[in-house]
């Protein structure tokens, strides 16, 4: 699927949730969907920063640049044994089997 982003949601990630992009609570339907195999899928791709290089850190370090990139970050909110969690999502499929409890 060109131009989409599909996020996969941790196992602990049950409805009801809700869906935030760079804090901006999101609408299911017209903002994303979510397939059969438990994924958040965007039609439009998320922008992410990507790993910086030795001289971009070095300039960083050195003060004459700084990290302008375009990065958007995905949270689901929900409720997990009663306790509210925030799951951050990333492209990369590393998600903790251990929740952030907010």
């Amino acid at each position: 699927m060109e131009g989409t982003t599909r996020l996969e949601l941790p196992e602990y990630v049950s409805r009801p949730f809700d869906v935030y992009v760079n804090g901006v609570l999101q609408t299911e339907g017209s903002d994303y969907t979510v397939d059969r195999d438990a994924a958040l899928v965007f039609p439009r791709e998320l922008a992410e920063e990507g790993k910086l290089s030795k001289l971009r850190w070095l300039s960083i370090f050195l003060g004459i640049a700084g990290t302008y990139r375009k990065n958007e970050s995905v949270d689901v909110a929900c409720t997990v044994n009663g306790k509210p969690v925030v799951a951050s999502l990333t492209s990369k499929a590393s998600h903790a089997a251990f929740p952030q409890q907010g």
